[in-house]
């Protein structure tokens, strides 16, 4: 989020525009109040199909686990121009929703401001916002402080100035730090909303100083973890290459100050209409994995140490009403299921904006959870008495009632793209289901399929959160398997099993893959702990979407599975059996992409050659590795998600149908050589989302090299 230094929407590099709302940046008023204008935003509730007559099938997979959820997943920004930040009434609507953790000083005023002299030199600090006000409303939160070092105007012996006060002197025992907020928006890339004073705002020169950042705050207190700014996936910069600089963005980052941090920090603003910003939802499955990808590839050795959190989260259109309720709910859950250790709304409080009409209540277009009391510029329309809930704070809510920390989250899914639900095992045996319906007009039924859990035949408790309401609603009613979801609404089902299970043995731990081939792999983890029987053998299973296919069983910790499909992404769980028959909970999951054939007679290479952040040129290379020469070729690929499109080609004639695209030779290129021959053809390339480009090519009928 941006510093409130100046109104406006700066000048972003044509064709790549951040996949996110307008910068915003707000102008310094009054000690006691607030007042910002935002820009406006597209009001019209979105056009749906009417409910359908038969239910919405629900599907929720106790056996297909996912991440466990952190003491430190829900988190929300405090900012230094908010002079409520640390009074006693915020701190305990915080808590009472189930923050954990507390982001300052404040997005992109953390490049400005000076901890030591609690200033922000061309920015307003609010009275009673300084660094020791902000902790014990922290520690009376019940939060742990993510603290941002100005990277921007300041030095890395400033920041370790700041962790030996916080650590040393004060005993505050701050463990996350991160380097500067949106560095990229520094004017690198052409958009410049971020304070940067190096004369050097290339993305090789924060890597560099990221480290000399991470080096000198360690010297004080080597158990801190130092974070760096990433960009997302699919948003803007992401994919462009500036200046000098060795790669884009991340890619540079990473490679240069991976050995060194500890965590990245990531920002996401969808933007769009209210039914935009919760289908893009679906993007945050690919954009960690590439993320992933992305640390794996660059980071260095033990990489994987490296955590992700996503800072700033926020919509644009019913920013205080019902949309940024199912939007935070629903996006929270699926980064949580993602492994990110923390996620944290934009912002606690932040003041009125543009004021419209959005899902038949009054929208006062504020980014913050909680009303900042504020009135429009003309006086002509005043939000709720200050501290007063919005939306998104009883999405927030709800999410403290949905998934606590040691839970593990597990797979579910529906058929309704409107409907999308999100489910977590707790450690006393219950299973809590959060069902999210995004239509605005139709309440639609739901059917509800348990694997690897029976629930009681009691009725479940029942928190729900509809378009409009003050609170939560919680009760008992009903059963375990079907429901009606009102619409917009929010609904979390916490199920009792239907008998007690003891003596279960222990889960396995961390999967891994090795050997992973195009058409196999070998798939070790750590031994469980038994149970009251001894164990019979561990069960592997891949996750389809929500159902669990068994690839084979064993009672050695490894397993080698085979008739796997090239270039294919496949998550897998262990679980464990005894003698009884007693199962385990489910590992945590281990993901891991397929190669293509060692040797093939074809070999194929896709470059992206240049990128502009919703579109890339692309370049395919053809080798022919057989004797003899091919007379007339064909070849295909799938695109991995649904949001990627050719949209020309040269050298070849293109086409694509649905996700898969089919390039075929022209006059000039019929026949490639023997022995090595070679022929290359060209393409532009769109996406809306992530970029998860294909590992695998078919020539002809034949599965090929990836070179």
């Amino acid at each position: 989020m941006q510093n409130p230094i100046s109104p406006g929407r700066p000048a972003l590099p044509s064709p790549s525009r951040p996949a996110r709302s307008a910068r915003r940046r707000w102008p310094a008023l009054a000690a006691s109040l607030l007042l910002v204008a935002a820009a406006s935003a597209t009001v019209s509730p979105p056009s749906v199909s009417a409910a359908t007559t038969s239910p919405v099938a629900v599907t929720v997979n106790a056996r297909a686990g996912l991440a466990t959820v952190p003491d430190t997943a829900l988190g929300v920004n405090q900012a230094i121009w908010d002079q409520n930040l640390g009074t006693d009434e915020t701190s305990d609507l915080l808590r009472a929703a189930g923050v954990k953790m507390l982001r300052y000083p404040g997005g992109s005023y953390a490049d400005i401001y000076h901890w030591k002299t609690h200033t922000a030199p061309g920015g307003y600090v609010a009275p009673n916002t300084d660094f020791d006000t902000f902790m014990a409303g922290a520690r009376r939160v019940g939060a742990q402080p993510m603290i941002i070092a100005n990277y921007g105007t300041g030095t890395p012996a400033e920041a370790a100035d700041w962790v030996r006060y916080a650590n040393v002197t004060k005993g505050y025992g701050a463990k996350y730090w991160a380097v500067g907020n949106e560095n990229y928006g520094n004017g690198h890339y052409g958009s410049a909303w971020e304070a940067d004073d190096h004369p050097d705002k290339s993305a090789t020169q924060y890597a560099r100083l990221v480290v000399d950042y991470a080096d000198a705050m360690k010297a004080v207190d080597p158990t801190i973890k130092v974070g760096a700014v990433l960009t997302m996936p699919g948003g803007w910069p992401d994919g462009i290459t500036a200046g000098s600089d060795p790669g884009p963005w991340n890619a540079t980052v990473l490679s240069l100050a991976g050995p060194k941090i500890d965590f990245v920090d990531v920002h996401w603003y969808p933007g769009g209409s209210a039914a935009e910003s919760l289908e893009r939802i679906g993007h945050i499955d690919d954009a960690a994995h590439l993320l992933r990808q992305q640390i794996a590839r660059y980071a260095g050795p033990n990489s994987g140490r490296i955590g992700i959190s996503f800072t700033e989260l926020n919509v644009d259109t019913g920013r205080t009403t019902q949309p940024a309720a199912l939007f935070l709910a629903d996006a929270y859950s699926d980064l949580l299921e993602n492994g990110v250790f923390t996620v944290q709304w934009w912002n606690v409080h932040n003041g009125i904006g543009t004021v419209s009409q959005v899902a038949g209540h009054t929208d006062y277009g504020d980014f913050g959870i909680l009303s900042s009391g504020g009135c429009t510029a003309d006086g002509s329309v005043c939000e709720p008495p200050l501290n007063t809930p919005f939306a998104p704070y009883h999405g927030l809510s709800m999410m403290n009632l949905f998934a606590r920390a040691g839970d593990q989250l597990v797979r579910a899914g529906t058929d309704q793209p409107l409907v999308t639900a999100h489910a977590a095992r707790r450690g006393n045996g219950d299973l809590a289901v959060l069902l999210v319906n995004k239509d605005p007009d139709n309440e639609h039924p739901v059917t509800i399929d348990y694997a690897g859990f029976t629930p009681s035949g009691a009725a479940p408790t029942v928190h729900t959160h509809t378009n409009g309401a003050t609170a939560i609603a919680t009760g008992q009613s009903g059963n375990a398997t079907s429901r009606v979801l009102p619409p917009y609404s929010l609904t979390t089902l916490v199920l009792r099993p239907a008998g007690a299970v003891t003596g279960q043995p222990g889960a396995p731990g961390q999967p891994t893959a090795a050997a992973v081939t195009d058409r196999g792999a070998t798939i070790s983890w750590p031994a469980a702990t038994p149970g009251r029987s001894p164990i019979a053998k561990y069960e592997v299973y891949r996750q389809n979407g929500a159902v669990s296919e068994q690839l084979g069983e064993t009672s050695a910790t490894s397993l080698t599975v085979g008739n796997l499909v090239p270039g294919s992404r496949y998550t897998v769980n262990v679980l464990t059996r005894d003698t009884a028959g007693r199962v385990s909970w489910s590992s945590p999951p281990l993901t891991f992409t397929t190669g293509s054939p060692a040797t093939s007679s074809c070999g194929v290479r896709l470059t992206d050659t240049s990128n502009w952040g919703n579109g890339f040129v692309g370049a395919v290379d053809i080798v022919n590795n057989g004797a003899a020469p091919i007379n007339g070729w064909t070849l295909t690929w799938t695109w991995p998600t649904t949001w990627q499109q050719v949209s020309g080609g040269w050298n070849a004639n293109w086409e694509q149908v649905g996700r898969t695209v089919r390039v075929t030779n022209t006059a000039d290129n019929r026949q490639i050589a023997g022995g090595g021959g070679s022929t290359s053809a060209g393409f532009v390339g769109s996406y809306g989302g992530p970029n998860v480009l294909p590992t695998a090519f078919t020539l002809n009928g034949v599965v090929c090299t990836v070179l």
